[in-house]
């Protein structure tokens, strides 16, 4: 189904235009919510024909700056390049999965 990349600044215009539907995650080592987060991504890699694209914030600082990222974990969802929708914190895996589904579905892409 879905697949998991590390991303970096260097890469980031190009990784959300790799795949149709692309979720980035903004996430530090040092966050224990992105901890918590990173078994739900990968769960939901296997299950939603979607790339996970995680950047470290901490090695890559220039793309959080220009996405105006203040927290993390921050997960942006983007559909053939384009933001459609945003959330920062954790979530469960059923949470994710509906944020996912919702995103997918609010349009007629």
């Amino acid at each position: 189904m879905g697949s998991i990349k590390n991303i970096s600044d260097n890469d980031y215009d190009t990784a959300i235009v790799e795949q149709e539907w692309v979720l980035v995650d903004f996430w530090a080592p040092w966050c224990g919510p992105c901890k918590a987060i990173a078994p739900v991504l990968e769960q939901v890699a296997q299950e939603r024909d979607i790339l996970i694209a995680k950047l470290d914030t901490e090695s890559n600082p220039i793309t959080p700056g220009k996405m105006a990222i203040r927290a993390i974990p921050s997960l942006f969802i983007y559909h053939n390049g384009n933001l459609v929708t945003q959330k920062v914190g954790g979530m469960s895996r059923p949470q994710l999965l509906q944020w996912i589904d919702d995103a997918m579905n609010a349009n007629d892409f």
